[in-house]
């Protein structure tokens, strides 16, 4: 499931394409037919991410919730324009400004083998990007052609967004709805806080105070997105483990200090993630490992993924069970 940080760059990617300008939308899967007639033809004026939901106004008062789920994905085709606290010098959405250009010998941004940088397609389902793949490698053997726009709908498209130059194809999401204001705020309501919209002194207190009342092991709380928003499985292993934090400790047992200090690094890790587009949860890594993590996930994890392997802190083997019918992978000696 895309985590926070993915959810925050798609909306960035709304925010300076669509944001201000006349959106076209249809349903070519014909399933949100009646929805996208609602908010056809209308300009966009705001996109908001709060954890893994995104939220597109319209100049008739109306919003587009979409929540991606665990196979949902955006598809972007056109002349996109980068937001440039993100792009790197070159344009390349999700090129990491952490350490000054991200490129290889040859120039080429540097991506990871799952395209998580791409600034093309974002989200969780690697099949649609099989398809593609597999369509561009039809149109290779083909010989070359005119590129078209916009491009024809790939795989099942459940709302298509489209400007003069720009489109943006939805798949597979776990909520794609048209609200008005009140629901809006509603469903905002019910979400905790994000530190990328909010990380002031009261975020902090109110994700400390909820958790510190609660009897919840730590591991589930940090996956319910009425505690806080936007850690998904990914995040939540890496946070545990980098706070030394076992995650079956309740909540009420933490202490306000280590709280404060998990709220923190959410905050630190949530930052690097918008920017780069990588879950980059290691620290103090050199050039090339750092430019290793950043094309191959296996290597820019502490514990995600890692079951059966040697701690890379005490080389106890990593465990993995499940929990919140998620997998949770953890070290059961630095996190005892």
């Amino acid at each position: 499931m895309p985590e926070g940080h993915s959810v925050h760059r798609i909306t960035r990617q709304f925010a300076r394409n669509f944001v201000g300008r006349a959106v076209r939308l249809s349903s070519p899967q014909g399933r949100f037919a009646a929805g996208a007639a609602m908010l056809d033809g209308h300009v966009m004026t705001d996109a908001r991410a709060v954890g893994k939901q995104m939220f597109l106004e319209f100049d008739n008062g109306l919003w587009l919730r979409v929540h991606l789920g665990m196979y949902g994905a955006w598809d972007f085709a056109g002349d996109i324009i980068m937001d440039a606290t993100i792009a790197a010098s070159n344009g390349r959405m999700g090129q990491t400004n952490q350490r000054g250009t991200d490129l290889d010998a040859a120039g080429a941004p540097v991506l990871d083998s799952a395209g998580e940088n791409s600034m093309h397609s974002i989200g969780a389902p690697r099949r649609t990007r099989v398809r593609m793949a597999e369509q561009e490698t039809l149109r290779q053997a083909q010989g070359p052609a005119e590129d078209t726009f916009p491009p024809e709908p790939v795989g099942q498209v459940r709302v298509r967004l489209l400007t003069d130059t720009v489109s943006a194809d939805l798949r597979g999401p776990t909520a794609c709805e048209v609200l008005d204001p009140a629901q809006v705020e509603t469903v905002m309501n019910r979400l905790g806080p994000d530190p990328q919209l909010d990380d002031s002194p009261e975020a902090e207190q109110r994700f400390v105070d909820v958790i510190r009342k609660k009897p919840t092991r730590i591991g589930l709380l940090l996956m319910d997105q009425s505690v806080v928003s936007g850690i998904g499985n990914v995040y939540r292993a890496e946070l545990l483990f980098r706070a030394r934090i076992n995650p079956h400790t309740p909540g009420k047992a933490l202490s306000e200090e280590s709280l404060r200090a998990l709220w923190r690094d959410w905050a630190h890790l949530l930052d690097i993630g918008v920017n780069t587009g990588q879950m980059m949860t290691m620290d103090d890594l050199g050039e090339d490992a750092y430019r290793l993590a950043m094309k191959n996930r296996a290597d820019r994890h502490w514990v995600y993924k890692r079951e059966g392997l040697p701690c890379r802190v005490c080389g106890t083997h990593i465990t993995l069970e499940e929990m919140g019918a998620r997998k949770l992978y953890w070290c059961p000696f630095c996190q005892a």
